[in-house]
């Protein structure tokens, strides 16, 4: 069993429209846009990140908005559901809140003894806001929601699988032990992890397979401290069989790539060398950065890249 995984990185999705992303982060979920990047790979599009102040691991949500593109299908095969940590108590707050700006699917429930606020993002994307009680980790203080009832980062998030025996062995190998079963859903929890601790698999056998497009989430990364311990994951999980991807710089963390047996992707993403790397930490998210292989198309992104208003 692998030991170097402190819990979840990062999730990366897909968007429709930039503005409407950014708007729904940082206005209605009060998080901070730490990261105004581009995709690697398709450079005229943005790779936007949100998170707390500094973009803590555990706390960062990432986007890619493509420009009209069709939205997704929900079913097997993804992750459906990303949920956040918000303090005790704080549910009320969060239902007017987000029932006051419009946000859509409102459901408050109770999951694993937890009081969660379900909802929809701006595309279709499946949220919850959970209460956790003793999440000490700090919510970002400089945008509309107050300290005391903001986003403490991830707590985890749920996958939708037709089968999930081989994805939970996986789990399990990864340092995520089951901790609780609730009719179609199996919890797994990393001890003493980075308080994005969380993976729930949602067995449906009879489930159509998802559609990825905007509101499907791309990828969901796991936090490992530092290069060497990647490079320890990334041997063991080879030896076990899985094609697992060389080792890419992206710049904020170093990340490696393979797909689960429920069709997942999972990344397993370094904790350094963090989003100050290339932006001084008050103007985190402020001004619009290249990778070293697209810093010559600056000019021409500036141009193609549709503007975003603060």
């Amino acid at each position: 069993m692998l030991t170097q995984i402190k819990g979840l990185h990062h999730v990366t999705s897909m968007a429709a429209d930039a503005q409407q992303n950014n708007d729904f982060f940082t206005k209605a979920l009060g998080l901070r846009r730490i990261k105004k990047t581009v995709n690697f790979d398709a450079p005229d599009v943005y790779h936007l990140y949100y998170g707390d102040e500094i973009g803590t691991p555990g706390s960062v949500m990432t986007y890619f908005p493509f420009p009209n593109i069709a939205r997704g299908a929900r079913g097997a095969g993804e992750v459906a559901e990303t949920v956040f940590s918000v303090p005790k108590g704080t549910l009320p707050y969060w239902t007017e809140r987000l029932g006051r700006r419009g946000v859509a699917g409102l459901q408050p429930q109770e999951s694993f003894g937890e009081k969660r606020l379900r909802f929809l993002g701006p595309d279709g994307d499946g949220f919850a806001l959970t209460e956790v009680e003793g999440d000490a980790r700090p919510a970002f203080g400089g945008g509309p929601v107050p300290v005391d009832e903001g986003v403490r980062g991830f707590h985890g998030v749920t996958m939708r699988l037709r089968d999930g025996g081989a994805t939970g062995e996986l789990l399990q190998y990864m340092g995520f032990a089951p901790v609780d079963r609730q009719g179609d859903l199996t919890r797994y929890a990393v001890k003493g992890g980075n308080g994005a601790d969380t993976v729930d698999i949602e067995v449906l056998p009879s489930a159509s397979a998802a559609r990825p497009g905007a509101g499907s989430v791309h990828h969901v990364a796991f936090a490992v401290e530092n290069r060497a311990a990647q490079l320890e994951v990334r041997k063991a999980l080879l030896d076990t069989g899985y094609h697992v991807t060389p080792v890419i710089d992206r710049d904020y963390f170093w990340a490696i790539y393979f797909r689960t047996p429920g069709g997942v992707l999972f990344e397993v993403a370094t904790n350094e060398p963090g989003f100050n790397r290339d932006e001084d930490t008050a103007h985190l998210g402020e001004a619009l950065k290249l990778p070293r292989q697209h810093a010559h198309l600056r000019a021409q992104l500036e141009q193609l890249l549709p503007p975003i208003t603060d």
